[in-house]
């Protein structure tokens, strides 16, 4: 009984989706102020929703059919697993487990895989040229994340789990007051950034170059499924971010993440995949080489 509470009611799928509609609303209405618009009312995000499952699924005739249709909802699942591991470390953390970082971190690359999976399903060239997208941006990506990550376990003695690395924060100083953890904090956002497909990273759907990419044949509630992954884990990645670099979860500490997160999807282009190639292995990865170093010097 507890086990349900948890997954499907609070810190996870119930609790999840109603901050990630919040979470959304914000984000549109701030993007809304700052280029002059009045923005969406407050249920817009849970009306797309819901507007999207009263619609009709469409499956393409060519292309795999099963891995079309359990893509989205596999991610959903897996993002709404998180959003649980998660707030439970925060805020039950007696009932945590040794590791649930590296469980954590794994499971946060399914979403991604997800999309390329069901992007190259559908069989259409613009689905699939996105899905290639995706899958350069996840090889790209996805090492600087746990280089940052791995800074996080210097600077906390080498804890793996997620309520002692905010307990051993709280008894000492947040991991982002150092000089490395400040510059991982920033690898990780900028990461965070990419996992959530907000631009300047939002390459794979370009929906005015490929008109989505891997989500152009999806409709339905199989589109609905991504749109509340999308939801789900617009809380799970702040939160995360909260827990390893700011000493755990706060009100403030989480709308101070979304509006950083809208600021610079409101003040950058979208990149080309060769600009974000060459920005993260020859900018962001070495730095974070740099940070790792500084971590094991104690800085």
């Amino acid at each position: 009984m507890r086990i349900f509470f948890y997954y499907f009611v609070f810190p996870g799928m119930l609790f999840s989706i109603l901050l990630g509609i919040f979470a959304s609303w914000f984000e549109r209405k701030i993007t809304a102020r700052i280029q002059w618009r009045v923005g969406p009312p407050f249920l817009q995000p849970l009306y797309d929703v819901l507007k999207l499952f009263s619609k009709e699924t469409v499956i393409p005739e060519r292309g795999s059919e099963v891995v079309f249709i359990m893509s989205p909802i596999i991610s959903f699942v897996v993002s709404v697993f998180v959003a649980t591991l998660v707030g439970i470390a925060q805020f039950y953390p007696e009932i945590g487990f040794q590791g649930d970082l590296i469980v954590v971190v794994y499971f946060l690359t399914i979403p991604s895989l997800c999309i390329i999976l069901g992007g190259a399903s559908s069989s259409n060239p613009l689905a699939s040229l996105g899905a290639s997208r995706e899958m350069k941006l996840v090889l790209s990506y996805e090492i600087i994340f746990w280089c940052s990550v791995a800074v996080v376990w210097i600077k906390t003695n080498g804890l793996l789990k997620l309520s002692n690395i905010i307990h051993f924060q709280t008894q000492t100083s947040p991991v982002i007051y150092s000089i490395s953890g400040f510059i991982a904090f920033v690898l990780a956002f900028i990461t965070a950034l990419a996992k959530l497909g907000r631009v300047p990273f939002d390459i794979a759907e370009a929906e005015t170059e490929i008109s989505g990419g891997p989500y152009i044949d999806y409709s339905g509630a199989l589109l609905g499924f991504f749109k509340l992954s999308q939801y789900v884990l617009l809380v799970a990645v702040p939160f995360l971010l909260c827990e390893l670099f700011l000493g755990g979860v706060n009100v403030l500490k989480y709308i101070i993440i979304l509006i950083l997160i809208i600021l610079v999807e409101n003040t950058n282009p979208r990149l080309k995949i060769t600009q974000f190639l060459w920005f993260a292995w020859i900018v962001l990865f070495p730095i974070s080489l740099i940070a790792i170093i500084l971590a094991i010097k104690g800085l």
